[in-house]
């Protein structure tokens, strides 16, 4: 196709190249997974987010990495699916809409359950156009022709299967344990719901009088209020000082009530007094000890944290406010004898930040065992689930070894409604996909499932599952990648591992890449009481979507932390804004070219096989470093390449053919920008979506959209290494006498005489051969090249590898500087030399190194001591030795 005429602005302005072009790809179904049989799929399913709220910048980080990988697998020729969703999340969303309600004067139960659902589905349907608002201004390239919803009605039957499914094989079971309870959300949480902080209490001592009145046993608590509910108190089985009271019993302080002394091996006899209290409703050791002593539960406290009628006198009061009186009381008694200061870890809820409360309640779990079991046996296979970066497998296992029985069930409204039913006369326990026929007689558990259960089946509920045969989840699944922050390895992946392999008897992603977390430029973590938030949007406004993506894809490794800073996100926009300006350069010079003009076969400049080595070079390390994740390390590769390389050199040199009468060399000339271009453009496309559509759409090109153009792979015709030795000379020249006249203040402007020594015949070849750059770029009044040259007495001089720079500075130069300048110069390459020698005799090194980075030390070596031996010489000169 022809190219169109050039409608690039003359400034880089990110918001009007990227106002349309997101619509313009969905219009044009870029995006759409093809269900193509000559393609080979490749499946991506994004970690859905919860539409509680606006997306931050770890969504902002986490997606983009998602979006560079599938970008590049559609242009590598997969049938790429990359479906989007969003996650109910339960207890978030409930308390989200709870305090809407509540600025508005109304609780959850004035509307009633249903009324309430209705009213979250609204907040779910503004939120979730918030999101894909956001997702579209990132430039995401989603397959929105699939989104899902964990709450959609697909999903809702893929998660009553599996409750179903777990229940009839035993592995789902419904009891009275205890439990972490909030108070302030009156429900349920799982261990990893809840956050420890460390908290300044009390170690509160007591004596318990034993009923006989012969004498009192010593024990310590932090919570005062649950010793109204304690039903024992224990003692070590092998503790002398207590074997004598084994089998009595005490009287318990307030209550009255008469409870025994009994054995136990889990009591630790050098902490405190050796002995403990037993409070199993109120304490999960204390339930276990309980359980194996028969012991009676004595539940205390209501579900918002108050004290209950078994609390006695103290009913009703506040939990927190009950601690106080009690210890005011016991000391009046005689029975508090002292209180400890004391610091420690305390269980606080994620969501609402209430103090847990340890809690005996009647809940649903799942029996975490033997689905554990089966998720370590597959890291021990060659289709385990690979970690990027590999440490966090250990991180995984770990936790997976030293599971706890899953609490599945929550006390809200929101949600998947538990499918279990009760009679109404005889309690049976009913559960299955649907209710029972007669269900008059039936009443459903109010309670609703962990979000985590649903989200656990994400990679297939979301492909069909539970129907095995259905297209997308015979094609897609299991998926490729899943691209998630470290935060979540316990709550989610290792959750759709197990769920995964129970279910479809297959792991659901073969790679892991684990990002870290966002954090400000002095590393602490963003949050709303410092402050130190940044929206996302905020960003993409001032700087446009291509600056922020590349500074979050590229600022560091895989596993690590990412410090936020707009001074370098500002540094992106630089970046992008060279790129439009050598890009816009390029396409101003290439009078029309079309894409069947594209000829490369013309006779070629050293700058020309350079480039096209180079680029070549570039293709193979960036799609090599892409594979293993290291975008950081893609993006200094691409980063020295369009700057450097193409911006500051290769199109500099390109002005002098383009502004020659040399026809032919200028068709070469264009030609090979606008196959540079090209290949910059479609490797740097997945980090910079729009920036690259707009300057690829100007270019001669036969597609249609740059998203599905071909992957780059480099071209073997086009690497020269030769040339590319003979550039790295020209460059080091031309560096070198620009350094050098900075040194005495000589502008490139003003013409001043030049003498370039050559080692050999070889190099001096090449230095004739490209006079034309070194006039160019050194503006000599006169150049000297050759083998034996004159050095005059006042000359500056300069070492690069195989010839010597001398510049004839009489009268700009103090020759006492000069020799300073030199052995400074002689220092540096000394230090060189001793640093590759020092290798090279290293015999670890040289065994275990491969013969190619041998070779390349060896070759330092070479060049660092000639390069010293000349240096040498000319201080000799200068000093007249």
């Amino acid at each position: 196709m022809e190219t169109k005429e050039i409608t690039m602005p003359t400034k880089y302005n990110p918001q009007s190249i990227e106002k349309g072009r997101y619509n313009w790809w969905l219009e044009g179904k870029f995006f759409e997974a093809k269900d193509d049989e000559n393609k080979k799929p490749y499946t991506i399913v994004i970690p859905p987010p919860n539409v509680t709220g606006r997306l931050h910048l770890g969504h902002a980080w986490d997606t983009t990495l998602q979006d560079i990988l599938t970008r590049m697998k559609r242009m590598q020729g997969y049938d790429v699916l990359w479906l989007p969703g969003m996650d109910h999340a339960g207890i978030a969303t409930q308390a989200k809409v709870e305090e809407k309600l509540r600025n508005e004067g109304k609780s959850r139960y004035d509307l009633g359950r249903d009324k309430f659902v209705e009213e979250t589905w609204k907040w779910k349907e503004e939120y979730a156009s918030h999101i894909r608002e956001q997702w579209s201004k990132l430039g995401l390239g989603l397959d929105y022709s699939r989104e899902r919803f964990t709450l959609d009605e697909g999903l809702s039957q893929a998660v009553r299967e599996v409750f179903v499914s777990l229940y009839k094989k035993g592995l789902i079971y419904r009891g009275e344990y205890i439990i972490n309870w909030d108070p302030s959300t009156k429900t349920a949480l799982s261990d990893i719901e809840v956050i420890h902080k460390d908290v300044q209490g009390a170690f509160y001592h007591m004596k318990y009088p034993l009923s006989d009145g012969s004498g009192h046993i010593e024990i310590a608590t932090t919570r005062p209020e649950t010793m109204l509910g304690d039903t024992a108190v224990a003692v070590h089985p092998e503790d002398e000082r207590y074997q004598h009271l084994i089998g009595k019993t005490v009287k318990l302080p307030i209550v009255g009530r008469e409870i025994p002394i009994v054995a136990d091996d889990y009591v630790d006899m050098e902490f405190g007094s050796g002995a403990v209290k037993i409070t199993p409703a109120h304490d999960p050791n204390d339930f276990e000890i309980g359980n194996r002593h028969n012991l009676e539960r004595v539940l205390v406290m209501n579900e918002d944290g108050t004290m209950n009628e078994k609390a006695g006198k103290y009913k009703d009061m506040d939990r927190f406010e009950c601690r106080k009186q009690i210890v005011k009381d016991l000391k009046e008694l005689g029975v508090l004898f002292k209180i400890e200061e004391h610091l420690h870890s305390v269980g606080h809820s994620e969501r609402s930040g209430a103090v847990v409360e340890p809690y005996l309640s009647t809940q649903w779990f799942v029996k975490m065992q033997p689905l554990a079991n089966e998720a370590i046996t597959l890291q021990q296979k060659e289709e385990k689930v690979h970690f990027v970066p590999n440490r966090f497998e250990g991180t995984y296992l770990r936790w997976m070894e030293n599971i706890r029985d899953w609490c599945i069930s929550r006390q809200l409204w929101w949600g998947h409604r538990i499918p279990a039913w009760y009679h109404k006369e005889t309690g049976k326990v009913y559960v299955e996909h649907e209710p029972p026929a007669d269900i008059e007689n039936w009443e459903q558990d109010k309670d609703v499932l962990d979000t985590w259960f649903s989200s656990a089946l994400w990679p297939f509920s979301t492909m069909g599952w539970p129907n095995v045969e259905a297209a997308d989840f015979k094609r897609y699944y299991p998926t490729d990648a899943l691209v998630t922050g470290y935060d979540i390895i316990f709550f989610w992946v290792s959750r759709m591992i197990f769920q995964g392999l129970e279910f479809t008897d297959n792991r659901p992603f073969k790679n892991v890449l684990i990002h870290g977390l966002v954090r400000d430029e002095q590393g602490r973590k963003m949050s709303k009481s410092l402050g130190n938030g940044v929206d996302p949007m905020d960003v993409i406004d001032q700087y446009g979507a291509d600056s922020l993506r590349y500074f979050l894809s590229t600022g560091s490794s895989p596993g690590q932390d990412l410090r936020f800073s707009m001074e370098k996100v500002e540094a992106t926009w630089n970046f992008a804004n060279k790129i439009w300006n050598a890009s816009r350069f390029a396409l101003m010079n290439m009078n029309g070219l079309t894409f069947a003009e594209i000829d490369l076969s013309g006779e070629k400049s050293v700058a020309d096989k350079w480039i096209l080595t180079r680029l070549n070079e570039t293709i193979e390390t960036v799609t090599r470093l892409s594979d293993k994740y290291e975008f950081g390390e893609v993006g200094r590769v691409l980063y020295n390449f369009i700057w450097d390389d193409f911006c500051d050199w290769y199109i500099e040199m390109a002005k002098l053919p383009l502004y020659s009468e040399d026809e032919a060399a200028k068709k070469t000339t264009r030609s090979i920008l606008a196959y540079v271009l090209d290949h910059t453009m479609r490797l740097l496309h997945p980090f910079m979506p729009f920036i690259t559509e707009e300057i690829w759409q100007n270019l001669p090109h036969n597609g249609e959209s740059i998203t599905i153009a071909k992957w780059p792979i480099p071209v073997a015709e086009y690497t020269d290494h030769e040339a590319a030795n003979e550039m790295k000379l020209l460059v080091e020249i031309i560096r070198s006498v620009r350094n050098s006249r900075a040194e005495v203040n000589t502008p490139m402007s003003k013409k001043i005489k030049m003498i370039l020594k050559a080692k050999d015949g070889a190099i001096l070849k090449t230095l004739e051969k490209n006079r034309g750059y070194l006039e160019r770029f050194c503006n000599p009044e006169e150049l000297t090249i050759g083998t034996e040259v004159d050095i005059p007495e006042k000359a500056m001089s300069a070492v690069v590898t195989g010839a010597e720079i001398i510049l004839p500075l009489a009268g700009l130069i103090n020759i006492d500087e000069e020799i300073a300048r030199l052995e400074k110069e002689l220092d540096k390459l000394n230090k060189e030399v001793e640093r590759v020698q020092k290798k090279l005799s290293n015999e670890g090194f040289v065994k275990k190194a491969p013969e190619k980075v041998i070779e390349e030390e060896k070759a330092k070596e070479r060049d660092y001591s000639e390069k010293r031996a000349v240096v040498e010489a000319r201080i000799k000169e200068l000093k007249g030795e």
